[in-house]
């Protein structure tokens, strides 16, 4: 037990990565830009009635979800494939937030497939804000992984240059 009371070490290394880059944080950046513009094309649509702004809703909650899969996916592989990140509550917390998010932005997409215009308001719009709300709340965990326990940062000091060592003042 006395194993367990220890702090957990500062950051884990990532193991879905391209050129030592880690792919999950490269890939939420489009789902959370096409289901937070969805938000704003639903709101668009409420306010002016033109169908452009119901298909382009559908168009970016498709996007959203299988963006999101496929982001949702390198994550999973980290979470279960790196025991740093796996025994972290912070990162479990992240998890049930993104797969909720995914089940909402998946529900709200089909949802639309049968009347893309008719099925904005009232429902479309609340589950476009739900999404954005775990939008919101997805990234802040996410961000909390990395910025406070250094998940996916590189912790090697090898390729660190001191911003002083960039400047050439003459004085050397």
């Amino acid at each position: 037990m006395e194993r367990f009371g220890k702090p957990l070490p500062q950051g884990a290394p990532t193991a879905v990565a391209f050129a030592r880059h880690p792919l999950h944080p490269m890939l939420v950046t489009f789902p959370i830009a096409f289901l937070l513009g969805a938000l704003g094309t639903d709101l668009a649509f409420w306010y002016t009635a033109e169908a452009f702004w119901a298909r382009a809703s559908l168009w970016l909650i498709g996007a959203g979800a299988v963006m999101g899969i496929i982001a949702g996916i390198t994550g999973t592989v980290e979470l279960l494939w790196v025991k740093e990140i796996r025994r972290r509550p912070a990162s479990w917390n992240h998890f049930v937030l993104a797969v909720a998010l995914l089940a909402t932005c998946v529900i709200n997409w089909v949802f639309r497939f049968e009347d893309p215009i008719g099925s904005i308001v009232p429902t479309g719009l609340y589950l476009s804000a739900l999404t954005a709300v775990l939008v919101g709340s997805a990234g802040w965990m996410g961000g909390k992984l990395v910025f406070e326990h250094q998940i996916a940062v590189d912790q090697g000091n090898e390729h660190d240059t001191d911003p002083v060592d960039l400047v050439d003042d003459g004085t050397k």
